[in-house]
């Protein structure tokens, strides 16, 4: 019995992008751990990239859309996307798309803590907390509160 011969680094790189965009680093790094060498991958995300199979721009949409409809806000959405590697100029087109953070802001607190601002300073800074926890600037959060 024959051993399968092994797979070539865009086989395996087309098979991670059939099941969700990815970054040119995340692939590359995916790749590197599957025992891939640099030339190899670097031509097979650079074909991909120029077929339009790979776009670091793509997934920084996507990303933006998902995190933010999952509650996210624009600070913390921008680091992970930073730390997938996406450049500073994508993150900033795909986030400067027109959405109202501060409307997200606004359900996120409604959502958590029923539409009543609170009175008690307390539960103020909990809620602010909570808010900056999510990625929303302090700024943001305390125009909300007064």
């Amino acid at each position: 019995m024959r051993a399968a011969a092994p797979r070539s680094a865009r086989h395996a790189a087309m098979d991670l992008l059939s099941r969700r965009e990815h970054t040119r680093r995340q692939l590359a790094d995916k790749l590197r751990s599957r025992g891939y060498d640099e030339a190899e991958i670097d031509e097979a995300i650079a074909r991909l990239a120029d077929e339009g199979l790979q776009s670091d721009a793509r997934f920084a949409e996507a990303y933006v859309q998902q995190r933010r409809e999952r509650g996210y806000g624009p600070l913390r959405i921008r680091r992970e996307l930073a730390e997938r590697g996406v450049d500073d100029g994508l993150i900033a087109i795909a986030m400067d798309a027109a959405f109202d953070w501060d409307a997200s802001m606004r359900e996120q607190r409604r959502r958590k803590f029923g539409e009543a601002l609170p009175d008690d300073y307390r539960e103020r800074m909990r809620q602010a907390r909570f808010l900056q926890n999510r990625g929303f600037s302090a700024d943001a959060v305390m125009r909300l509160f007064r």
